[in-house]
This record gives structure tokens, sequence and C-alpha cells, in this order.
């Protein structure tokens, strides 16, 4: 019985003292190998045209540079574990890693560090220029310049908490339909099926957009930077 609204988010897995839940973070991985043993399938033929159309669309944002060359793939990397987590998820029985701001944190706090420790290291003038917006009077610079610093030290928080709070709130809205359904009359299940179903496409849907987001947003971060 679930003590509250949120305790189905809750690490509940255990083997001893190790939880179990984190593993499955790691069940993305086991679809991959096959890729390089089987016959390229269709699943696979459209894996790697969405890999290269993303490898362009962050190619050009990134801008094309002789020291940029190959930098997509990470943020390619970090689209599909996000993807994979939130897919894995909407699965029954598995751990949705990717509702907690601890795995995004993870993902989003380490990147934006690297980008502002290269940035400051390599391009002080440049990044000393961001935090002023061209054609901004005199008297406001002050108040821009922490409005900007502001905006930039919190970035990583908001793309964990984007991420996070997509993927809680169709979680929560397809668990409270969810259980309503022993108190329904027989069409009354009918229609509550038809709606789970609907809401699950959305939630894939949501799975696809909230890597992309994620990731293209690291990556205008990390131009930001050049």
């Amino acid at each position: 019985m679930m003590t509250n609204l949120f305790s189905v988010f809750d690490p509940s897995t255990n083997l001893g003292d190790m939880s179990l839940n984190w593993m499955s973070t790691l069940l993305g991985l086991l679809y991959i190998p096959m890729g390089f043993w089987l016959i390229p399938s269709r699943h696979i033929i459209l894996w790697n045209k969405i890999m290269y159309k993303l490898h362009m669309e962050f190619k050009t944002l990134i801008g094309y540079k002789q020291s940029n060359k190959g930098s997509t793939f990470i943020f390619i990397s970090l689209f599909s574990i996000i993807m994979f987590n939130n897919f894995l998820g909407l699965f029954p029985y598995i751990f949705t890693s990717t509702s907690h701001m601890v795995m995004n944190l993870s993902l989003a706090l380490p990147l934006w560090l690297s980008f502002m420790i290269f940035g400051w290291i390599n391009n002080t003038q440049h990044m000393f220029a961001h935090l002023v917006p061209q054609g901004t009077p005199a008297i406001l610079m002050p108040f821009m310049v922490c409005i900007e610093s502001i905006s930039n030290i919190i970035r990583p928080g908001t793309l964990a908490v984007r991420l996070t709070a997509n993927m809680i709130a169709g979680h929560l809205l397809l668990t409270l339909l969810g259980n309503t359904g022993p108190n329904l009359s027989t069409s009354l299940i009918l229609l509550l099926i038809i709606t789970q179903v609907a809401l699950l496409v959305l939630e894939s849907a949501v799975a696809i957009i909230q890597s992309y987001v994620f990731a293209v947003l690291s990556t205008l971060y990390s131009s930001e930077v050049n």
C-alpha cells in the first residue's frame, strides 16, 4: 500500500543493503550490442539515420571548428541514455531512473561544470563579454551581470528539474488513473483502458522530446564557451 502519492518512485527492490532499482539504468546497454552482430535490420538502419540527423544538427549548433570534430557524439550519447531510460520506465516493474534528481543532476552538473571550467580558462574575455548583452545601458550593467550570472549558475538545476518534472507528471497521472480501476464499472473500465493507452503514447512522445531537449540545451551551453 502506498504511504503517499510519490512512493511509486521510491527505490524498493533491494538485495541486502544494495538497491537493485538503479540497475535499470544499464538495461539500455543490452539492446545496443545486438546491432553489431546481427545483419542490419530496419530498426538498426532507422537508429543509424536518427544518429546521423542528430550529428548534423548538433554539429550546426556547436559550430564547425577543427577542435570540435567528434564532440557531437558526447551529446548523441547523452540523448541515447536519457531516451533509453525514459522508455524503459514506461514498462511495468522497471524503475524510472530519470524521474530522480540524483540521476539527472549527475548528468547535467559535470557537463555544465566542464563547460564553465573550459570557457573561463581558455576564453576568459569571451565569457566576461557574455555577462553583459550588447547594447545594455551603462547604468544597468551591474544588474545584468548579476542576472546573467544567476541564470548561468542555475542551468544544470533547470535541466535536471525539467526532465524530472516531466517524467514524474506522466507517471503520476498513469498511477492515479490506474488506481481508480477496481472501483469502476465495466463500461468505464473500457474508457479507462483507452485513456491509459493514449497517455502511454503521449508519454512515449515525451520520452523522446525531453531527451532531445536535454541534449540540445547542453549543446547550446557548450557552444557559448567557444
